[in-house]
């Protein structure tokens, strides 16, 4: 799942700038609901970053079982700290 595929699907549009601030809490509570039902790992953290740039990601223990994607969400939260430091 890209990420302009997750746009397209919570959003209705590929084009952020595009994006309606009245539609931004609708596409969060389908996103919450579709992390709670996805079974596919890749596809569950790819949701679970789209939280995260919201500001609404549930807590990184409580939502990955496996110790692998834990880290790799922690290095996503750092990562994404690094950009906006510009560095």
């Amino acid at each position: 799942m890209t990420f302009e595929d997750q746009l397209e699907r919570y959003f209705g549009t590929r084009n952020p700038t595009a994006i309606a601030p009245q539609a931004v809490p609708a596409a969060i509570e389908r996103m919450q609901v579709d992390l709670g039902l996805c079974t596919v790992s890749g596809e569950r953290f790819a949701i679970w970053c789209m939280l995260f740039m919201f500001g609404q990601a549930p807590d990184i223990d409580e939502t990955f079982a496996e110790r692998s994607e834990r880290d790799l969400a922690r290095d996503f939260i750092e990562m994404s700290e690094q950009a906006e430091q510009g560095g």
